[in-house]
């Protein structure tokens, strides 16, 4: 259980440094940006490398931010069942979060 807590500690910390670093690439490349319609939004997702660093934005969001409420869930929830529920139903939708974020990347980077 010692070594759980500890790969959790350091998930969280290495996704945070991640995040700090594709934060501010994102923050850099939103106030470098022509415009902010459509067109210019998805001319940037189009732009080699964005698409990939736009993914591992999303999916480094959705593990840091499951790695978080994880530990909110096993904190504040203590009826077991309800536990094991929420612990569950925040994986899939974490999962999800992140699917469809990728699924959007790649739909208007790839263009259809």
């Amino acid at each position: 259980d010692v070594y759980k807590r500890q790969g959790h500690w350091w998930g969280q910390r290495v996704s945070g440094i991640a995040l700090a670093l594709l934060g501010a690439w994102f923050v850099i490349s939103l106030a470098t940006m022509d415009g902010f319609a459509y067109a210019d939004a998805v001319a940037f997702i189009r732009q080699s490398p964005n698409p990939v660093l736009l993914a591992l934005l999303c999916i480094t969001m959705a593990y840091h931010s499951y790695l978080g409420v994880q530990v909110v869930i096993e904190d504040y929830v203590h009826s077991h069942g309800l536990k094991l529920a929420a612990l569950i139903l925040s994986r899939f939708a974490h999962i999800l979060f992140a699917a469809v974020g990728v699924y959007s990347i790649l739909r208007l980077g790839i263009g259809s």
